[in-house]
């Protein structure tokens, strides 16, 4: 029985050593390279640290293979890593460092190194380039496995806390196991795959592409953010490099969708193409899918806190440009139960709060147990034993072919001139629209206004509310329109919706000052 990610990393390394196992734009790495230079990694870490275990290591993420060997390297210390984007607003790296205390970092720049000094790290520093060249003590990596069992913590993604304190999510080993055993028997995936990552390794997406890689054997292609920059270059990218699946960000799938790059060049050699992240508009799917009729589609789900998935719809009928891709049924070894407000289980039709039980369930927030009391709890359908469960916060409703559909997020929910409204309702609608390519809500509670903001395909703007009367009632019309060039997008590849907040208080700011 499989009960660390590490014996992953170790079989691949003995069955494929010379194999690439991770590329990207510049370097790559074999899977004995990736092996040997984890373990250099980790003796380090633990003999500097006077064997700490089942403590926070810090990693400094890119677009780049040393962050995938960091986090293999502080799995081998016994310890668990949290990715921290290099890009990171300084004060924010000073808020999780916080929160965790941890025991080291892993650097890979200059500009790493002057974050720590900005935020007055204490622990630990290794720098890159210098620590894999550090000489492994096998007897003391072996006292360390011997001491893990598959509870302990592997990793740490922080996530936004409603206080303006980052959450750390704490998976464990069992969890990311439990992921790569589902993903690779489910879809079939072999040493002969390649993966083309477009999730940064800051974003708990991209811990499917690792799990693949690491049980499969499947070469890792990183794909830089300069192709997404210029998107006409990522076909070439994935022919180059032979790409047999993504695992991308709905937004990205969107992006792509809403272009005319799959009618000049398509990709030879995909196989399966995946999505996550936000609900995906069947509009801008059927793109992909009338190009690529023999590739195969499937919607993932889940929040962080269940270790990345818990269910997923392989798309296999035909959809209507005003509806969304339902999120499917339950993964292997999750336990999803929707629940009214009375805590009861909802019927058909009827909408409720998605909750997850399994392996996957994470261990909780790191240091904050007023938090994870909140979301973590005991299942409300019995108390006879110990039952956690993960309350999402996501509305969702079975359909009448018992397919899960994502309705909106429970805190999305408003109550608008007497109705109770779900604004995902409303993006449904607009977005259906042609030549709409996104739209998103925000309410303006104190006036009660649903505020939208969309995008258009040729920039110009469009009489909203006389193509979408026919959609939803009057009572849902957005009484504040605004035409974006560009919609934005967090670093977990949804639409921000903060920032979307600060763009209408900062217009009407504005309209206060023109009209005073």
């Amino acid at each position: 029985m499989i009960t660390n990610i590490l014996t992953y990393l170790e079989n691949s390394a003995s069955k494929w050593a010379d194999k690439t196992a991770v590329a990207d734009d510049k370097n790559s790495l074999t899977f004995a390279q990736w092996n040997q230079y984890s373990r250099n990694i980790g003796t380090a870490i633990s003999k500097a640290s006077n064997k700490a275990y089942r403590k926070p290591v810090l990693v400094f993420v890119d677009r780049r293979i040393e962050g995938l060997v960091g986090f293999m390297g502080v799995a081998q210390s016994g310890n668990f890593y949290v990715p921290i984007d290099c890009k990171m607003p300084d004060q924010r790296v000073k808020l999780i460092s916080d929160v965790l205390n941890p025991i080291a970092a892993i650097t890979v720049t200059a500009a790493d190194e002057k974050t720590l000094d900005l935020i007055d790290f204490q622990g630990v520093r290794f720098k890159y380039e210098d620590v894999i060249q550090n000489e492994a003590d096998d007897i003391l990596l072996n006292e360390i496995r011997e001491q893990m069992i598959d509870t302990d913590p592997v990793y740490s993604i922080f996530t936004s806390g409603s206080t303006g304190v980052p959450k750390g999510v704490v998976i464990a080993q069992r969890g990311m196991v439990d992921l790569a055993e589902w993903l690779v028997d489910t879809f079939n995936f072999t040493e002969k795959d390649a993966l083309g990552n477009q999730t940064p390794f800051y974003f708990d997406g991209s811990v499917k592409d690792i799990c693949i890689c690491l049980k499969s054997g499947a070469t890792l292609n990183i794909i830089g953010k300069k192709y997404f920059t210029f998107p006409k270059l990522i076909i070439p990218f994935l022919n180059d490099r032979k790409i047999t699946a993504i695992l991308w960000a709905t937004s990205a799938i969107v992006l792509i969708g809403n272009s005319d790059i799959l009618s000049v060049n398509l990709p030879e050699h995909l196989r399966l193409v995946t999505f996550a992240g936000e609900a995906m508009p069947a509009k801008q799917l059927k793109v992909w899918m009338n190009k690529l009729p023999d590739v195969k589609f499937v919607n993932l789900y889940g929040p962080t806190e269940i270790t990345v998935d818990c269910t997923y719809y392989e798309v296999n009928r035909e959809f209507g440009d005003d509806e969304f891709i339902p999120i499917g049924n339950a993964c292997h070894n999750k336990g999803i139960l929707v629940f009214n407000d009375d805590n009861q289980l909802v019927k058909v039709g009827e909408t409720g709060e998605l909750c997850v039980r399994g392996t996957g369930v994470a261990l909780g927030y790191y240091n904050n147990k007023a938090k994870t009391q909140e979301v973590f709890v005991q299942n409300p359908l019995h108390d006879l034993y110990e039952d956690k469960i993960y309350r999402t916060g996501d509305i969702v409703k079975y359909n009448e072919l018992g397919e899960i559909e994502f309705v909106s997020r429970k805190d999305f929910q408003i109550k608008h001139k007497g109705n109770r409204i779900e604004m995902g309702e409303i993006e449904v609608a607009i977005n259906s629209i042609p030549n709409i390519t996104n739209a998103a809500c925000i309410f303006d509670q104190p006036n009660d206004k649903i505020v939208l903001y969309y995008t258009t395909s040729d920039g110009q703007e469009m009489d909203i509310i006389n193509l979408v009367k026919d959609k939803i009632p009057v009572y849902m019309f957005p009484e504040v329109i605004n035409h974006l060039k560009v919609m934005p997008y967090n670093m977990n590849g949804k639409i921000d919706r903060i920032k979307l907040k600060e763009i209408y208080i900062n217009q009407q700011q504005t309209e206060c000052v023109i009209s005073y």
